[in-house]
């Protein structure tokens, strides 16, 4: 068995890398969808409730891995397929239709709309802070 003196430079370099990657993984999967894909996203509204995104998309037009908090999407125009693609390679293909509004909790996905012509979503991202004034709000009334 060799010495600790010679394992102990191939013990640093191995928990740097795995720090590293673990650190890299969760900035990956937390990446603000307005950074990843500002031609899509557009933030109409912000407070320390919600956000408030315009998301618009060409068919087969490929949005990068990006995360939301629990957020409500409302489908303006655009009917078809959207497919997700979640980290471990995990994917769905949901229908939507225009007027749709869908409950969605917080997730972190890429995607690629599927239908034909272009889609537009409104999506309202909810924020944790928002929530607990609102119940202390609620608790006075």
């Amino acid at each position: 068995m060799k010495p600790l003196k010679t394992w102990a430079p191939l013990l640093a370099g191995a928990t740097t890398l795995a720090v590293a990657l673990f650190c890299g993984a969760g900035i990956a999967r937390a990446q603000d969808p307005v950074k990843v894909a500002p031609k899509n996203f557009k933030v109409l509204l912000e407070n320390d409730r919600v956000r408030v995104l315009d998301f618009t998309a060409s068919a087969g037009e490929k949005i990068p891995m990006h995360s939301h908090p629990a957020y409500i999407s409302y489908s303006i125009s655009g009917a078809g397929k959207t497919k997700f693609t979640y980290p471990g390679g995990k994917t769905t293909e949901p229908a939507a239709k225009t007027g749709q509004a869908t409950w969605h909790e917080a997730e972190t996905h890429a995607s690629e709309y599927q239908g034909s012509g272009g889609t537009h979503v409104l999506l309202v991202e909810l924020k944790s802070a928002g929530d607990e004034h609102h119940k202390h709000n609620d608790d006075h009334h």
